[in-house]
């Protein structure tokens, strides 16, 4: 490694890596205060809806070994051979930031042995994962997302509890323009049957793939069943389906997930090619798909897997999970929730006069602040005008004229800033009023 001292940069240099370190990494993004309303109230949101379904919260660290992943997602995937951010600490051990949480969860259920306490697990969670790919519109290579984990159920009725709390969530939310596609991938018996028949229909088309799919065909051929690419959307238009391969077990399974969703009246489009992106599921897998920011794109899905536990040496356990991404839905919800986005205004201002009054201002803003009324003061001596002009900008509902006359009355004068309507208390008194002026305000 060749260092260079500062002094032996050009100007252009300095210029240049002043630029590159004032831009945040390629791929993510600042959350900013104009925004972080929308953020918090789609996060209550989905906090309050899997409560209402009775599932808890869990939070995993944000790394985990390498292995965690090449495990159970598949090392013949997209996410383990391109995508995931993987480094060595200083001890030598391969860590990985995290490409999505459903393997952290199944570590985590096995390392704390929760299925020991309660055999059926209800849980969710919310964060950051990493995946190095193209950033697009609505795509990071830091992203967020919700999910869900129901663990401990190998029925049906576990995967439509998780589709009615994601349709649940998305009508909390006011998105409307969504469809809902599922697919089974059956046993593992079914499916190892299915693949070698698409390898041999696929193999007759090999020259048609994409080159791409060429390499896929001999490590996961499934995933050419939902390449967007236009050779192999050709190619695979008359490819044997997995539905043609069921047993008893799988297709029953199948019918009374589309059953229970049919008694909810949730409308569905059966999609014999949709796989998802992950070696794991196996059952039913499904996506929700909207259209409201014009092109078809996914919010999310998930799907059921019921041989991940055994992997970190746990016992078998069946299992059902989704994950949405919250910046997609955050697009669609800047053009039809634009509340959501409205910024959080203060309830009251206080306006000092002169140096001396702060202290007793801060008294008071203290006072209303411990009876949870939010109170801002100006802190950067400014004129009685300006400070006047800043309670506008802020949207304050209320303002409190703090000057040596009411410092040493100990009276105050309370104003409403939409009716303009005025009162006077005693320090005493003045949770009382403001309370009451804004409820009176709201």
């Amino acid at each position: 490694m060749v260092l260079h001292s500062v002094a032996s940069f050009n100007s252009f240099n300095l210029n240049l890596f002043n630029l590159i370190m004032m831009q945040s990494p390629r791929g993510t993004k600042d959350i900013l205060p104009t925004t972080i309303n929308a953020w918090q109230q789609l996060e209550g949101i989905f906090r309050r809806v899997s409560s209402l379904f009775g599932y808890q919260e869990i939070r995993t660290p944000i790394f985990e070994h390498t292995e965690v992943f090449l495990r159970t997602i598949g090392e013949n995937t997209d996410v383990v051979g391109k995508e995931m951010y993987i480094f060595p600490d200083k001890g030598g051990d391969s860590l990985t930031l995290r490409p999505e949480m459903t393997a952290s969860v199944a570590r985590a259920v096995v390392q704390h042995n929760l299925t020991a306490s309660n055999p059926l697990q209800r849980l969710w969670y919310a964060g950051e994962f990493f995946r190095y790919e193209r950033p697009q519109k609505g795509r990071y290579r830091q992203f967020h997302q919700f999910g869900a984990e129901c663990i401990g159920s190998s029925s049906p009725e576990a995967d439509v509890e998780v589709i009615l709390l994601v349709v649940k969530f998305l009508s909390d939310i006011g998105l409307k323009e969504f469809s809902l596609e599922i697919n089974t991938l059956a046993n593992s018996e079914v499916r190892t049957r299915y693949r070698k028949k698409l390898v041999e229909y696929l193999t007759e088309q090999k020259s048609s793939l994409s080159p791409e799919s060429q390499e896929r065909l001999e490590k996961n051929p499934l995933r050419i069943l939902d390449s967007k690419h236009p050779l192999d959307r050709k190619a695979v238009e008359s490819a044997p389906t997995i539905l043609d391969y069921l047993d008893n077990e799988s297709a029953e399974h199948f019918e009374m997930v589309q059953h229970l969703l049919t008694v909810e009246g949730i409308n569905f489009t059966i999609v014999p090619r949709l796989v998802r992106g992950l070696d794991y599921y196996s059952h039913t897998v499904f996506e929700f798909i909207s259209t409201a920011l014009g092109a078809q794109s996914a919010l999310g899905g998930g799907g059921r897997y019921n041989d991940m536990f055994e992997e970190f040496g746990g016992k078998h356990t069946p299992a059902v999970g989704f994950a949405m991404g919250i910046e997609r839905i955050l697009l669609i919800l800047e053009q039809t929730n634009p509340t959501l986005y409205r910024q959080t205004t203060p309830d009251v201002m206080m306006i000092t006069i002169d140096k001396e009054s702060y202290p007793y201002s801060q008294t008071i803003a203290q006072t209303l602040r411990s009876a949870g009324i939010s109170t801002v003061m100006d802190v950067q001596g400014r004129s009685l005008k300006a400070q006047m002009r800043e309670a506008d900008r802020l949207g304050a509902a209320i303002t409190i004229i703090i000057g040596e006359n009411e410092r040493t009355s100990g009276k105050i004068t309370i104003k409403d800033m939409q009716s303009g309507v005025q009162e006077t208390a005693g320090q005493e008194n003045i949770k009382e009023i403001v309370r009451k002026m804004l409820s009176l305000s709201y």
